[in-house]
């Protein structure tokens, strides 16, 4: 099984493309009936308790005791990003809601696949993981607080507080407890002990499930949207150059160790687009604009992780110890 484990791991970039490219074929050939955007949080939610799975309940505590990598991982994500998206956001098209989407995947640190990948990227995968709770509910408390100084009064009229209160039950707290109380069941029992194992399967193949849910859903509405994705490309690739720099950068001045700093750079380039969907389908007019805009900036990453999973590994090598070293 930890075998099988790795394999999806390993493979998962071209599993997130071909999941991509086979809900874009299902929508087209299948016109009119891939109308999944009900099926995106539930999808998100299996991902995202799949996820959660893997942090056992004592890393949470120990989490809160590595203050030092949490206040990089904090000053990276909701200081040096945000001040990186302000400057980027100069070149993006004076439109209200492409703004938004912009805004709303660039200001959200990933809290699923990125695990993974800093994991094939030589950087501390458990001191990430553990953290990623606290990333998810610091994101949902700070993005209106962002959206409201970047998009002024625009962002009261675009967003509202039910949907992140929706988020937040449906996305942290229901699939928080459940990873918990199933934890707590597989300590004492060793029959759930084998299902929690074999749970720590699903966390590739649930992230492939949203990315068709969410391009099978979003191609049939294209349209105009595709042009206004384009614009913004060059974007998102200029914040997957410099993110992950300042993320090296601050992880290094706080004397982290050359794992913990890539875990901080791995954090500050990958984004949280899947999950930021059902905020921005729950804005009036956001189909099929901004889920375009943010699926945009899924393929860009996906393609940058390729890049920092080769190069991330050199940074800091000779700070690592011998027997770690690539």
């Amino acid at each position: 099984m930890a075998h099988l484990r790795d394999v999806l791991e390993a493979r998962q970039v071209g599993l997130y493309f071909a999941a991509m490219l086979v809900g874009a074929l299902a929508a087209t050939a299948l016109p009119g009936t891939m109308r999944l955007e009900a099926a995106l949080t539930p999808a998100l939610a299996v991902m995202l308790f799949a996820t959660f799975l893997q942090v056992p309940l004592s890393e949470l505590g120990r989490s809160f005791a590595h203050r030092r990598f949490l206040l990089a991982l904090g000053v990276a994500n909701f200081v040096l990003v945000p001040l990186l998206v302000a400057a980027l956001l100069q070149l993006v098209p004076d439109e209200p809601l492409v703004r938004l989407g912009v805004l709303l995947v660039l200001l959200s640190p990933c809290i699923d696949y990125v695990v993974t990948f800093a994991h094939l990227g030589r950087a501390d995968a458990r001191a990430l993981l553990a953290a990623t709770p606290l990333l998810l509910v610091a994101q949902m408390a700070l993005l209106p607080v962002y959206l409201s100084l970047f998009l002024g009064r625009a962002a009261g009229d675009l967003i509202q507080a039910a949907p992140f209160l929706h988020a937040f039950v449906w996305l942290i707290a229901v699939p928080l407890a459940l990873a918990g109380a199933l934890q707590t069941v597989a300590a004492r029992h060793t029959g759930t002990a084998n299902v929690t194992a074999g749970l720590g399967l699903l966390p590739v193949p649930a992230t492939a499930l949203v990315l068709f849910v969410v391009v099978a859903s979003v191609v049939p509405q294209l349209g105009a949207a595709g042009a206004a994705s384009l614009r913004v490309v060059p974007v998102y690739l200029a914040f997957a150059l410099v993110a992950p720099v300042l993320g090296w950068l601050v992880g290094r001045r706080s004397c982290l160790t050359a794992a913990e700093a890539r875990a901080v750079a791995f954090s500050a380039a990958t984004r949280n687009s899947l999950v930021i969907l059902p905020l921005a389908l729950a804005i009036p007019g956001a189909m099929p604009l901004l889920p375009a805009i943010i699926v945009a900036q899924t393929l860009v990453e996906l393609a940058s992780e390729l890049i920092y999973i080769r190069f991330f590994p050199r940074l800091g090598r000779d700070l690592d110890p011998p027997d770690e070293r690539p």
